[in-house]
């Protein structure tokens, strides 16, 4: 085999880097910027989704605890307060406002049917 000297160049590679080099040059002007601004009213919208989500979640823990806890044949209580403290323990709220916990309690009391097996002071 006899070199030349020569080097052939590869178009497809050649366009492949300069489609890389581009798509690099596009980066850096765009920087990656956000499509959307912030918008305090979905800031605040997804806090409260949330909140709403992790006292259901909370009131399911504190009604399966009371349901582990209770002895056999007994009814499990679960109470607000057995809510706000799962609350704080698992996600960190520290002040809850009584009515909305028991509202959560109230509707994962009803969606569970506990109304055979457990007692709340939810509906007070």
């Amino acid at each position: 085999m006899v070199k030349t000297g020569r080097m052939r160049f590869d178009p497809g590679a050649l366009l492949f880097i300069v489609l890389g080099l581009v798509l690099v040059a596009v980066g850096c002007v765009w920087r990656g910027g956000v499509l959307r601004p912030l918008s305090v009213k979905r800031a605040q919208a997804a806090v409260s989704r949330d909140r709403s989500r992790n006292l259901l979640c909370s009131a399911d823990m504190a009604i399966a605890e009371a349901r582990r806890r209770a002895a056999h044949g007994e009814p499990a209580i679960v109470t607000v307060g057995d809510v706000t403290r799962v609350a704080y323990q698992h996600y960190g709220h520290l002040f809850e406002e009584r009515e909305e916990v028991a509202a959560a309690l109230r509707r994962r009391y009803e969606a569970a049917d506990c109304r055979a097996d457990c007692m709340t002071d939810a509906f007070n």
